[in-house]
């Protein structure tokens, strides 16, 4: 049987979501130590007479690192960082990109409603930011995911109960 080029890619992209589905895969970037180690380093030789600008963009870089990380302790360290420095910015354009991160952090440490609502202040600022609609997907699906995942749980337990007590019935008639 031969598909159409477009079908075709429907039938991929179908595939594709029920196996995200079911591994919890989402398009946010991994980062490893190496990285962030890399950054650390360079937040170091930049503390070491830099300008500001220049130690601000390093440790904008190693919050993204950190943030982005697969070591939940990296995670909490980049979400504590930029919380730290939040609520002294003052450009438009460095809050967004901060909430964005937090959201990232939030997210990745599977606080999903702080990560949503962190998102949607962002495209409060810049709605049309792609990359602030990909992760309110990605936290939206998720969040669906894990109510499904919930309901099939607790429809198995009453299950599982139910069978038990009618066993039970069953034994003593």
């Amino acid at each position: 049987m031969i598909l159409e080029p477009k079908m075709e890619a429907k039938i991929g992209k179908l595939l594709d979501s029920v196996g995200n589905f079911f591994t919890g895969a989402d398009q946010i970037p991994w980062c490893d130590g190496d990285i962030v180690a890399g950054c650390e380093r360079e937040v170091a030789e930049a503390g070491k007479g830099s300008s500001d600008e220049l130690k601000s963009d390093c440790i904008m870089r190693l919050s993204w690192a950190l943030v982005h990380s697969r070591r939940p302790e990296d995670v909490q360290r980049g979400i504590a960082m930029l919380e730290a420095s939040l609520a002294g910015t003052n450009s438009p354009l460095q809050k967004r990109e901060k909430m964005y991160l937090l959201a990232v952090g939030y997210y990745r440490s599977g606080d999903y409603s702080r990560s949503r609502q962190l998102v949607e202040r962002c495209l409060e600022i810049a709605p049309d930011w792609r990359q602030a609609q990909t992760l309110k997907k990605t936290i939206e699906d998720r969040i669906k995911k894990d109510g499904v995942i919930g309901i099939g749980i607790a429809a198995t337990v009453v299950g599982v109960v139910v069978g038990g007590i009618a066993a039970a019935f069953a034994r003593k008639n």
